[in-house]
């Protein structure tokens, strides 16, 4: 087995292009906690609401609201149930804020501005499949693995004959080319491994 780490491509290789310090990740809409939250909010505040209406009009205060309100008022803090109930808003509270601080969309990877008005983004399975078939066009490339992260592509190569340094410099150059056609604003640095395949027992040598 061989194996080597390329360094990535100087960024904003594309000339006219922006700065890929410029090109910024797609921020996700998050629509579902988003709705989660807006509908415990309105059906939180609203019965509230309806409830001081009520007593407002002389009318006896929900049964919900009046021990909750004793069991604040005489329970202490370090009763069991206050502290759980606490721990679960912080973590709630720490998660919406995750959510509302970091893009999310991690399977998109942001490409090339080549106009200031147009931004394009482009699947990591889709990336990983486009660089496989490339790489399985290498002479000597039995079957391959392409893993595509945000910062790093990592191939993995089972080849059945040609000399293994031979087949890892071919599938470094074609997995060069393929890096720099997708177009992407930070070009991940590169991974290879070469590997023969694995010989079945009972076969002689």
């Amino acid at each position: 087995m061989t194996a080597t780490q390329d360094p990535a491509p100087p960024e904003g290789a594309a000339a006219g292009a922006p700065e890929a310090s410029h090109v910024r990740r797609f921020w996700s809409v998050r629509r579902i906690p988003a709705a989660l939250l807006a509908a415990v909010v309105l059906g939180g505040t609203g019965l509230l609401l309806y409830d001081v209406a009520a007593v407002r009009a002389d009318r006896s205060a929900m049964a919900w609201r009046s021990k909750l309100a004793d069991a604040l008022a005489t329970r202490p803090l370090d009763d069991t149930a206050i502290v759980v109930g606490a721990a679960v808003a912080v973590v709630l509270g720490v998660w919406l804020l995750v959510l509302a601080a970091t893009p999310g969309l991690r399977a998109i990877l942001p490409m090339r501005r080549e106009h200031t008005d147009v931004r394009a983004g482009l699947d990591r399975e889709a990336a990983a499949l486009t660089l496989r078939d490339r790489v399985m066009e290498v002479s000597g490339v039995q079957s391959v693995r392409v893993r595509v992260g945000r910062a790093k592509v990592a191939v993995r190569a089972v080849s059945h004959f040609r000399a293994l340094d031979e087949v890892r410099a071919d599938v470094e150059t074609v997995l060069a080319t393929g890096v720099d056609e997708l177009g992407l604003a930070h070009p991940p640095a590169r991974t290879v491994r070469v590997a023969r395949p694995p010989r079945k027992e009972g076969k002689p040598r």
